[in-house]
């Protein structure tokens, strides 16, 4: 009886030990797609008008990154909001200055990528560094798509003339993409979006979560903005 107690004891308290950690995976799965989603519009619109100001709150960001991971408790939020800092410093650079030109998106998107390959290298900050990794997969896929689809035109004409031609430039991009060609290619990218985003979730590594997240989220912010399109 006096050896049966503590046994069980333990197996209670590895149970709870085991669901803390599948609460985990998931706050941090639904934290990575938050800060990749939201973020785009409330970002996108802040750095057009205020694109000093956009990037300037990554210093903000960084800040609270440093100060969350001083904890042990808090460090893995730190890491993940690490490589928000990332995804955020870029995405100031590209659509405060340069987004007239998508030849320029994946490449400014990518500068942080030395940084995270050298922490990955270290064993370091894999949450955040697999987040930004994840984020700027999806930028590729979408990119990717439009070029195949044929709307970069569109995207130039959307980001440089007057505003007031915004409606009549979506909706020309949408016929674009409305063809067998379009859908189809949509298709084999959505398809390419799951098997890459779901593959992870069978890990218990809370990056590869993470990783998950950020890159299934790539389909919700599609989604969304070809919604907006429709509307227009």
């Amino acid at each position: 009886m006096t050896t049966t107690q503590p046994t069980q004891t333990t197996d209670k308290f590895q149970i709870i030990l085991r669901k803390l950690q599948l609460s985990q995976k998931w706050m941090l799965f639904a934290a990575a797609v938050f800060l990749v989603s939201v973020p785009v519009f409330f970002q996108a619109p802040l750095v057009r008008a205020w694109p000093v100001l956009s990037l300037l709150m990554t210093g903000g960001w960084l800040a609270g990154s440093l100060w969350l991971m001083r904890s042990r408790r808090t460090w893995v939020w730190g890491d993940l909001l690490l490589g928000f800092t990332l995804s955020w410093l870029t995405g100031s650079i590209y659509w405060g200055w340069l987004r007239g030109e998508p030849l320029f998106h994946l490449p400014i998107e990518a500068l942080g990528v030395p940084f995270a390959w050298w922490c990955l290298q270290r064993g370091w900050g894999k949450v955040g560094n697999w987040f930004y990794l994840g984020s700027l997969f999806g930028t590729a896929v979408t990119d990717g798509y439009f070029y195949i689809a044929g709307v970069i035109p569109h995207w130039r004409q959307l980001m440089t003339q007057d505003p007031t031609f915004a409606v009549s430039i979506l909706q020309d991009a949408l016929e674009q993409v409305s063809t067998p060609w379009g859908i189809g290619w949509a298709v084999v990218l959505v398809t390419v979006l799951l098997g890459v985003g779901l593959w992870p979730l069978q890990s218990k590594q809370l990056h590869k979560w993470v990783f998950s997240g950020a890159v299934l989220s790539t389909i919700l912010v599609d989604s969304l903005f070809l919604v907006a399109a429709c509307a227009a």
